[in-house]
C-alpha cells in the first residue's frame, strides 16, 4: 500500500524547512536510511532519510519549495502501484505546501478616517515575499489597473531565484505543475521564447502627476534561518531588560602571549588542525578561555532567567557567534573552563567550518550559558551585542588597536582592546557585572592566569 512522506522535524525549533535538493527521483528503488533530500531548517541544512523501502512514486514538494511540518512531500510504495487514491487525499495539502498566501480581501465599506490615516492603499502595501517590488506602483494610473488575486504567479521563491538570475520576466506565465504552478522547467522556453505578460488596461495619467521612474530593488526571500533570527531577535530586545557596560582593556600582554603561543605550534609537528592547515591561536580563543576562568569565578553572569528561579549554571558553556551567509550562528564550546587554550582554538575553528557548510547538528548550537561576539576581525573598535536567550548576558569584543597610553608618567604607544557587555538586568545586576568585567580585565592584563587557570 502506498505511503504519505510527510516533512519531518529535523530539529527542535523546526516549524517549517526549504526543500533544497531532492536526492531521490520518481521511480528511483529506496531502502531504509536512504537520503531523500536535504532540508534547509532554520539552525541548520538537515538530512532527510527514509524509515521505509519502496519506490519513490510521487515528488508532491519540488525543490525550493517552502513546506510545514507534517506536510506531504512525496508518495511512497511499490513499483507501479496505482497511487491516484492516496494522490487525491495529499493534493490538497501538497499545493499549500508552496502556494503564496492569499491577497487580502478588499473591505465592503468605506474604512473610517482614522483607519485611512494608518492603513496605506492596496498599491502600497508590502508584495508577497519572492516578489520584485515594482516602483511604477505608486504611480496613481497603477492604483486604477493594478492585477486582480485571480492573475497572481503560482511559484516557488527557489523558481522565482532561478527567473531572476536568467532574466525571466514571469508576468502572466503558466506552468506546467498542479494548478498551473511554475516550475524549474518552465523557465528555459520562457527565456527563448520570452515573457508573456497580462493583457493590461492602462488609463493615463496626466504627465505632471507621474513620479520618477526608480530603479527596483532586490527582493530576496527569507530564509527559514533569517526568519528565526529575526524573531529571536525582536523577541530577546522586547522581552529582555538589556542593559550595558563597557571596559577599555590593556591587550599588551595578551598579543604577546598569542604570538609565543603560535610561534611554539608552528615550531613542533602535529600543530595542524582537522583541515591539515598549520593550526593558529587567534586573540578570540584566548577570550573564550579568560571568560571561562572569570565565569567560574563569578558565577552569578554563568547564569539563566526562568519565572520562577534564576538558574546559575555548574558548566561553563560558551555560545561564540559565528558569520555565515545565511546569518549567524552560535556553536557551543562545552566545558570552555576545563579545555586548554589551544584544545579551544581547534574546537572553534572545526565548529566553525561546518557552521559555513552549514553541517553543525541542532544540538551543537543549543543550551550555552553565556556568549561572545567579536567583529575586531572586521575593524570594528567597539559595539553592543543582542542577548541570546535564555543566557543572561553576552560579550562584544572589538579589535585589538594601537592607541597611546601612560604608562609611569610617558606618554607611549600601545595595545588596547574595547568590551561591552550586554546584560539581562533579571538575572545580572550592575555590580555583579562590574565584578565580572574586572576579573576579566585582570586576566587579559595577566594572560599567564589564563593558562593556569
Amino acid at each position: 500500500m502506498p505511503k504519505i512522506l510527510e516533512m519531518p522535524k529535523l530539529s527542535p525549533t523546526m516549524e517549517e524547512g526549504l526543500l533544497s535538493v531532492w536526492h531521490k527521483n520518481e521511480g528511483d528503488p529506496v531502502l531504509v536510511d536512504d537520503l531523500l533530500a536535504e532540508v534547509e531548517t532554520d539552525k541548520a541544512t538537515m538530512e532527510f532519510r527514509s524509515f521505509d523501502t519502496g519506490t519513490l512514486l510521487k515528488i508532491l514538494a519540488p525543490a525550493g519549495a517552502q513546506v510545514k511540518l507534517g506536510q506531504p512531500v512525496a508518495i511512497l510504495g511499490a513499483a507501479g502501484e496505482d497511487i491516484s487514491a492516496i494522490m487525491a487525499q495529499a493534493g490538497k495539502a501538497a499545493a499549500s505546501a508552496t502556494a503564496p498566501a492569499p491577497a487580502p480581501a478588499p473591505a465592503p465599506e468605506p474604512a473610517p478616517a482614522s483607519a485611512l490615516e494608518t492603513s496605506p492603499p492596496p498599491a502600497l502595501r508590502k508584495p508577497p515575499v519572492g516578489h520584485v517590488l515594482d516602483r511604477t506602483a505608486f504611480a496613481p494610473e497603477a492604483i486604477a489597473d493594478a492585477p486582480a488575486p485571480g492573475g497572481r504567479v503560482l511559484a516557488s521563491p527557489y523558481v522565482r531565484k532561478v527567473a531572476r538570475e536568467m532574466g525571466v520576466d514571469l508576468r502572466g506565465a503558466q506552468g506546467t505543475g498542479p494548478g498551473g504552478r511554475l516550475v524549474p522547467s518552465d523557465l528555459e522556453p520562457m527565456r527563448t521564447q520570452g515573457p508573456t505578460s497580462l493583457a493590461r488596461t492602462t488609463t493615463s495619467a496626466p504627465p505632471a502627476l507621474r513620479g520618477p521612474a526608480l530603479e527596483e530593488p532586490e527582493a530576496r526571500p527569507l530564509s527559514p534561518m533569517r526568519k528565526t533570527i529575526a524573531r529571536r531577535l525582536t523577541e530577546s530586545k522586547q522581552t529582555v531588560p538589556h542593559f550595558y557596560l563597557t571596559i577599555d582593556v590593556d591587550a599588551a600582554a595578551l598579543v604577546k602571549l598569542r604570538e609565543r603561543i603560535n610561534e611554539e605550534l608552528a615550531s613542533h609537528d602535529g600543530g595542524g588542525g582537522a583541515d591539515g592547515q598549520p593550526l593558529k591561536v587567534s586573540i578570540n580563543d584566548l577570550l573564550v578561555k579568560a571568560c571561562a576562568v572569570a565565569l567560574t569565578r563569578v558565577p552569578e553572569c554563568n547564569a539563566s532567567f526562568t519565572p520562577d528561579a534564576i538558574l546559575v549554571h555548574r558548566r561553563v558553556d560558551i555560545s561564540v557567534a559565528v558569520a555565515i551567509p545565511d546569518g549567524l550562528v552560535t556553536p557551543v564550546v562545552r566545558n570552555a573552563d576545563r579545555k586548554t587554550v589551544v584544545g579551544i582554538a581547534r574546537e572553534v575553528r572545526e565548529l566553525g567550518g561546518r557552521a559555513r557548510t552549514k553541517k553543525l547538528k541542532p544540538e551543537e548550537m543549543m543550551d550555552g550559558t553565556f556568549s561572545i561576539s567579536n567583529l575586531g576581525m572586521f575593524g570594528i573598535d567597539e559595539f553592543a551585542a543582542v542577548i541570546n536567550p535564555p543566557e543572561g548576558a553576552i560579550l562584544a569584543v572589538g579589535q585589538v588597536r594601537d592607541a597611546a597610553v601612560v604608562a609611569d608618567g610617558a606618554v607611549v604607544a600601545g595595545k588596547r582592546l574595547a568590551l561591552t557587555l550586554s546584560c539581562d538586568h533579571r538575572v545580572v545586576d550592575g555590580a555583579v557585572g562590574a565584578a565580572f568585567l574586572a576579573e576579566l580585565r585582570r586576566l587579559i592584563e595577566h594572560p599567564l592566569r589564563v593558562l593556569t587557570g
